[in-house]
């Protein structure tokens, strides 16, 4: 078995998406602004809603990996997702959870005596984290696929329209 790199630990992935979130916001608010004072094409909300988009997608799936990971309850993992829809709500939220300890760590890539290392969940778990390339396809597979049926859907405004 190979070191795990400190590099990709789950407290450096999620601090890094955390921040790509909340920079995101700040482009996307910036665009409305720019838009709505400075008569800005409207592709420059285009570019910054898609770009946000991607981010809180790629946010929202690092805080589910990390919160399964490090074991946080299903509603700290929920409320780690749902955080990206409040703008910037994810620094905050990274912050708490340092100062808990709840990023320490690294992947959890073998067995160990908590006997929910012995459910059938956690077990496909340490199999995609054993398989970083394989865990990296399938997650970019999933948010481009998303991604992709809501840039199909337009904006949210004009859903069921």
């Amino acid at each position: 078995m190979t070191k795990q790199s400190e590099a990709f630990s789950p407290k450096n992935l999620f601090s890094y998406f955390a921040l790509g979130e909340a920079i995101t916001w700040g482009l996307l608010i910036a665009g409305l602004l720019a838009r709505e004072l400075l008569q800005a094409p409207g592709m420059v909300i285009t570019v910054a809603g898609a770009t946000h988009g991607f981010m809180f997608l790629s946010y929202a799936t690092t805080a589910a990996l990390v919160g399964i990971n490090n074991r946080w309850s299903l509603a700290k993992t929920a409320i780690g997702v749902i955080l990206a829809i409040v703008p910037f709500a994810t620094i905050p939220f990274e912050k708490w959870l340092l100062k808990r300890k709840m990023l320490d760590g690294l992947w959890r890539r073998q067995a160990s005596k908590n006997p929910k290392d012995k459910t059938r969940s956690d077990r496909l778990f340490r199999w995609f984290i054993n398989r970083p390339r394989t865990l990296i396809l399938v997650i970019i597979a999933f948010v481009v696929t998303l991604f992709s049926v809501l840039l199909y859907l337009g904006p949210p405004d004009q859903w069921g329209n």
